[in-house]
């Protein structure tokens, strides 16, 4: 028995299902590791000690690289002193500090510790700001895992959801007629950076869609949540949506801001200050200082090193490189969304058969890509590792053409 087995034996005595979330590796094609020992720069390595292209960066945490030297410095230095405390240390002000300097809308900033505090925590800023209730959802879209927003309903109520209204994402007639449907009792409008659901080719938001929500909101007195938990700090150094021109009232971020440490932030601008003051979130943990010095660093790096160039310049690379072995695999492949964060999807693949195999495949050749869900590169990969990824997939064109 691997050790990967041994241990998911395991846990199926002291774990429910073994695993749970998305994490799960009971989701991923046959062969993929549950358990992982260690991660360095762009590679990761299981628990019986094979070594991987990390392609998933933690499901987005891992933007700089695994055990980043300036990020785990900063880390061990503030957990010298003390973690968490019976108050925030003074490196929660300097964090705040920077990311009202970095983020273009921002003129405040408050903290806690997942994607899924961020966005719960927007929608009720801008309930409080407003004293309404209706928040617009786009149809598809992923902004955590409370029962408000929950993808799976096991567990849930029609009433978690009692005040939403869907439309349909870079569809203006759709966001109008949302915000009809929501009257005067409209509170905010939340949006993903880039349109992301798990099971379709991703959408870069339109230029005209984005003034658009932009533009209901001023309009009616409502607040604009530009979702940034999955793209923050990927995209564009002040903000994902300043591409098409277009600042939100309030961001959520999580993923990429501690590089693997758990923090978020909600980030938000003056007319929602008093409104974010009022509000009763918290938690005990929200405030450790370790995460919070990590931040830190991962945004003094992003900056020293400029990582989003350096990130477009290896997708473009991945990207090219796929296009060209699928014409010459004969195999037809999609591309999409932002080329930092690449997804491909297979012509005529409607129950992932054809991505799973690709990628059980390239897996054994010894890169670590996901069937159905978009990747993430990190300022550690290189174009060799680029290059790596290219001769897996390689492996995973050949399986495809041979069945």
């Amino acid at each position: 028995m691997s050790t990967d087995a041994a241990l998911r034996a395991r846990a199926a005595r002291v774990v429910p299902g073994g695993m749970w979330g998305h994490l799960h590796a009971g989701r991923m094609p046959p062969g993929y590791p549950q358990f992982f020992t260690r991660g360095e720069g762009g590679h990761v390595w299981d628990a019986d000690g094979r070594r991987y292209v990390d392609l998933m960066c933690a499901w987005g945490p891992v933007i700089l690289g695994h055990r980043d030297g300036a990020v785990e410095g900063a880390a061990a230095r503030q957990a010298a002193l003390g973690d968490c405390l019976n108050g925030p240390a003074p490196v929660m002000v300097d964090l705040a500090e920077r990311l009202v300097d970095r983020i273009a809308h921002a003129d405040w900033a408050i903290f806690c510790k997942n994607g899924t505090d961020a966005t719960t925590a927007c929608v009720t800023i801008a309930r409080a700001a407003t004293g309404r209730r209706a928040i617009l959802v786009a149809e598809g879209s992923y902004h955590g895992a409370m029962p408000w927003c929950t993808p799976v309903p096991a567990g849930t109520t029609a009433e978690d959801r009692a005040h939403q209204h869907r439309f349909r994402y870079n569809d203006i007639a759709s966001l109008e007629a949302a915000a009809d449907a929501a009257g005067p009792d409209l509170a905010g409008i939340i949006v993903t950076a880039f349109r992301h659901d798990n099971v379709v080719d991703q959408e870069m938001p339109e230029p005209g869609f984005a003034r658009a929500a932009r533009a209901i909101c001023d309009r009616r007195g409502a607040a604009l949540i530009v979702d940034d938990v999955r793209a923050g700090f990927r995209l564009h150094p002040d903000g994902s949506w300043e591409a098409v021109g277009v600042r939100p009232d309030l961001s959520a971020y999580s993923k990429a801001l501690g590089n693997g440490h758990a923090i978020a932030a909600i980030a938000g601008s003056e007319a929602l200050r008093e409104a974010a003051g009022r509000v009763f979130v918290t938690g005990s943990f929200w405030c450790a200082a370790v995460p919070m010095a990590a931040a830190l660093a991962v945004l003094e790096e992003l900056e020293r090193r400029d990582v989003v160039p350096w990130l477009e310049h290896l997708g473009t690379r991945l990207r090219q490189g796929l296009a060209q072995r699928a014409v010459a695999f004969g195999v037809g492949l999609r591309q999409s969304g932002p080329v930092s964060m690449p997804l491909f999807m297979f012509d005529g693949d409607a129950d992932f058969a054809q991505g799973r195999a690709f990628c059980a495949a390239a897996l054994a050749a010894g890169a670590y890509l996901h069937p159905r869900h978009n990747m993430f590169l990190c300022a550690a990969h290189t174009e060799a590792d680029m290059d790596e990824v290219l001769r897996a997939a390689e492996a995973g064109f050949e399986a495809l053409r041979g069945a």
